[in-house]
């Protein structure tokens, strides 16, 4: 493939044509013109386009790289490199509270180390074993498999999930009692729609939680009620105090403190929601993403199958550009959901359906997981250590699962400060404040995702994020 790149050179500069071309590429990448990842052409295609001599790219090409600007890879060509260094990162030179604590889903400037939960901060997709299983459904399929899909999803990926939820989670549940959805915002969009066709105007969301989940729910028309989440999970004398009758929570892997609902709370929540008639919403949101030594929690659900709508979703063990989820209710709820859904679309595409259908019947979704658990672990150990040696006073609290860590910072701390130092030095961070639906007194802490950072790259974020505490 012969790429062409422009690039501006005065033959008659007093700057040898090697330093131009050192400078322009430099400022391209400064000024954002050049993106992270961008191929560049071969420096032979290179000095053919600018006729000069070819030693004169390779060379400028060469300091590049050691300057960390570009990276060399053999069979892939030169690349600008895909984590900018401090020195080539373009960020604010000041930056006050407010914009620090911006919202979580704006686009940072680029910087070495981004350590929000989400977004990138995902593990390498199964592709090899995904492009198996997917060749394996299409020689397989008859044209009827390429209509439109059931609104409940395909009948084979059902019966796989009803095996996989009942094995891996203890989920009571059957292929007549789930609907494969769109992720877990259409779980949570058809429920906001449901809910107020029983009588139900307000739902009780875990404070602190997903900030857009809240959001989601005030626009979707329903009353947002944040209810306090401690050492035990959501405090469910709180909730029955707030007088709602539906309750969105997050029992094995709390969003994002890591707590995991106790037993003493997991009953009385199941019993709250007898008593008023309502429902509880599980968002099961690492899946299968634990790895903390001992047996998991399981379920929620299989405490009340009969108020427990469960959700769960392969955003985190696969990738969120599936939009691939699933949710198990109770007959008489799954029909409801099911009349909200013939409203909104057509179903879930059926190839992909098939597919995860097929990964999950041949254990190779098993076997991602455990590759996914191992290095999820050995990130959490590191970060572990990291915040042990660097961070005195601070600690990693929560459970060992996902793709993020809840670190506690020592009281006192500003938090919305330390995230704006931490930026200037290429450390691209969450507060715990930005979780909070209003203004608390919550200990400082940060969001952290680790998950998908080298071993030595998670230390390295560190010791920056140390450097701006201690500044």
């Amino acid at each position: 493939m012969a790429l062409h790149m422009a690039v501006e050179v005065v033959r008659d500069s007093s700057n040898s044509l090697t330093s131009q071309i050192q400078n322009f590429i430099k400022r391209e990448i400064a000024e954002g013109i050049l993106h992270p990842g961008t191929r560049l052409p071969s420096s032979r295609r290179l000095a053919d386009d600018l006729d000069v001599s070819r030693s004169v790219v390779v060379e400028a090409y060469g300091q590049l790289v050691a300057e960390g600007y570009l990276e060399a890879v053999q069979g892939a060509g030169t690349r600008v490199v895909r984590h900018l260094g401090d020195e080539q990162c373009v960020v604010p030179a000041l930056l006050d509270d407010q914009e620090a604590a911006d919202p979580l889903d704006a686009p940072p400037a680029p910087v070495r180390w981004d350590l929000r939960p989400g977004g990138g901060n995902l593990p390498a997709f199964p592709r090899r074993e995904w492009l198996s299983c997917y060749q394996r459904v299409l020689y397989q399929a008859d044209s009827g498999d390429h209509d439109y899909p059931s609104l409940a999803g395909e009948p084979d990926l059902r019966l796989e999930l009803a095996r996989y939820l009942g094995r891996l989670r203890g989920v009571r549940t059957s292929p007549a009692e789930l609907m494969v959805v769109a992720g877990f915002a259409q779980t949570l969009g058809l429920m906001c729609a449901v809910l107020p066709r029983i009588g139900i105007d307000a739902l009780a969301i875990e404070d602190p939680g997903h900030p857009g989940q809240r959001q989601f729910v005030r626009e979707s028309g329903l009353r947002a009620v944040p209810v306090p989440v401690d050492a035990e999970g959501i405090d469910v004398e709180a909730l029955a105090a707030s007088g709602t009758r539906a309750a969105l929570v997050t029992p094995g892997h709390q969003f994002p403190t890591g707590v995991t609902l106790s037993p003493r709370r997991r009953e009385a929540l199941a019993r709250w929601a007898r008593d008023v008639d309502g429902w509880i919403i599980e968002d099961d949101y690492d899946g299968g993403l634990w790895y903390e030594r001992g047996a998991r929690p399981l379920a929620l659900q299989r405490t009340d199958p009969e108020r427990v709508v469960y959700a769960g979703t392969a955003s985190k063990s696969l990738a969120p550009g599936l939009r691939l989820g699933w949710l198990a209710a109770p007959a008489p709820m799954l029909d409801l959901l099911m009349r909200a859904r013939a409203r909104q679309d057509l179903g879930t595409e059926t190839l992909t359906q098939l597919t995860f259908a097929e990964l999950l019947r041949t254990g190779l979704f098993d076997r991602h997981l455990r590759r996914l658990n191992s290095l999820a672990r050995s990130r959490r150990e590191s970060l572990e250590e990291a915040v042990r040696r660097r961070l005195p006073g601070a600690s990693v609290l929560g459970r060992g699962a996902g793709l993020h860590a809840y670190l506690q910072l020592p009281r006192g701390t500003d938090e919305a400060a330390l995230v704006a130092r931490a930026l200037r030095r290429s450390v691209l961070l969450r507060g715990a404040a930005a979780f909070h639906a209003g203004p608390g007194r919550a200990a400082p802490a940060l969001v952290v995702g680790h998950a998908h950072l080298p071993r030595s790259g998670v230390g390295e974020a560190v010791r920056q994020l140390a450097a701006a505490a201690h500044g």
